[in-house]
């Protein structure tokens, strides 16, 4: 029997001379603590290939685990045991290799427990077996190989492109959070000094390039206005509450302070739309059926509550409906009520664009063709968009039909589409009034 072993310095054939020493693991392993001519009477070694380059390693090791016969040892197999027509049986470690190596070339390979221990009695006498054998050697083949082999998933992960969406859209919520809470802070401490201001600018951006234009109130009057507001009435109404603001009057340590807050604000809101922009080009470019169907932020929303984008498409058009509305599904469930309609799902355009009535309809017929997307951005071959807009097109027809179909009672027991010439029954009992004739 020959023992396939490998290693980070390349692939070593072993002679087994006595096979049947493999079914007594026990006296194997006395075999290999005793070492010496015990163990070169049991095994020994057939052939040894080594690797030229670290390259070449890495090349072999990510074809090891994909249980693939790489370059290299397809050569030496062909070099071992082929070209010397051997009849041997292959003891390997991967089952799968070994089902490989079988129809690649007709060659019988053992797989199995016994197999694995005499692995690792090996791995511990490779010094004695191997006579090219260098254990420095074998560090540095073994820490370039592992590198390697690293940059070899990240680059070959089918996850990554997932990873990237999924943090990019927690990054922009945190965001949101963010400015939020940074522009009502503005808009307080500069309230204190000028109140009037909040009433008049409602637009945040508006009201804070003001506040950097102008700083204190008293200079309002002195300074342009043009290129912060568009609307020239607007701008007067500002300068003229500036003589009559109720405020109080701040220090310029105060204003310097405000004004820091403001540039802060600025700066994260253009940072903002510079990833919105990036998350919508991933988005068209790894889901875009997904995307045009949901839209961007709600699909990236979606694949980061699934985990990934082959979690969101194995998930069914039931689960995709409901997916972040779990809380309520569940006590729902727990109370018997009704559960809910919608999830993340409700805030795509679709869904806001439908009446109150036909939400829920919406709703459904939306998830279930983005459940059909989500599986041809996962599995499709090559990326397009053809199926998003064929549904998304479909979808606004069935809306419009929804919204111009209207309902009303045609008889007192149920409801069906009005005709145009349909009339309401009157479902009223007539009454008649008995009067005897005269006899």
């Amino acid at each position: 029997m020959l023992v396939l072993f490998e290693t980070a310095q390349g692939y070593a054939f072993f002679k087994l001379h006595d096979d049947k020493k493999l079914a007594k693991v026990d006296k194997l392993v006395k075999t290999f603590q005793k070492g010496g001519d015990d163990l070169s009477n049991l095994i020994s070694l057939h052939h040894f290939e080594k690797f030229k380059s670290t390259s070449e390693a890495v090349e072999g090791a990510a074809a090891l685990l994909d249980s693939k016969i790489g370059k290299k040892l397809k050569k030496a197999i062909k070099k071992s045991i082929v070209k010397q027509s051997l009849e041997d049986e292959l003891a390997v470690a991967d089952p799968k290799l070994g089902t490989k190596i079988k129809d690649k070339f007709d060659i019988t390979c053992v797989s199995t427990n016994a197999v694995q221990e005499l692995m690792s009695l090996i791995r511990n006498k490779v010094e004695d077996l191997i006579p090219e054998w260098s254990n420095d050697d074998e560090m540095v083949m073994q820490l370039g190989t592992s590198h390697g082999i690293g940059r070899y998933k990240i680059k070959f992960s089918p996850d990554k492109v997932d990873t990237m969406i999924i943090q990019a859209v927690s990054l922009l919520d945190d965001l949101d959070k963010e400015l939020n809470n940074y522009i009502m802070r503005c808009r307080e401490w500069y309230g204190w000094h000028f109140p009037e201001l909040s009433k008049i600018l409602p637009d945040h951006m508006t009201y804070v390039r003001t506040i950097l234009t102008i700083g204190m109130r008293s200079a309002a009057t002195d300074v342009d206005l043009s290129e912060v507001i568009e609307d020239e009435e607007t701008a007067n109404k500002v300068k003229e509450y500036s003589e009559i603001s109720m405020g109080t009057d701040i220090a310029d340590e105060d204003l310097e302070n405000i004004k820091f807050l403001c540039q802060n604000i600025i700066e994260l809101t253009e940072y903002r739309a510079q990833l919105y922009d990036y998350l919508r080009n991933r988005m068209m470019t790894i889901a875009p059926n997904l995307t045009i169907l949901v839209g961007e932020l709600v699909g990236a929303r979606l694949i980061s509550h699934a985990g990934s984008l082959m979690n969101l498409a194995k998930h069914p058009a039931s689960t995709v409906q409901i997916l972040g509305a779990e809380k309520a599904l569940f006590r729902a469930l727990k109370t018997k009520h009704d559960t809910p309609k919608y999830g993340l799902i409700y805030h795509a355009q679709l869904v806001g664009m439908s009446n109150q009535q036909t939400k829920g309809k919406m709703s459904r017929m939306l998830a279930a063709k983005a459940s059909l997307a989500t599986r041809v951005d996962a599995l499709g071959d090559e990326p397009t968009n053809a199926l998003g807009t064929e549904h998304r097109a479909k979808l606004e027809t069935r809306l419009k039909m929804l919204e111009d179909t209207k309902l009303r009672v045609v008889n007192g027991f149920g409801k069906k589409r009005a005709k145009p010439g349909d009339r309401p029954v009157d479902h009223k009992s007539k009454r008649f009034k008995f009067e005897p004739k005269d006899e």
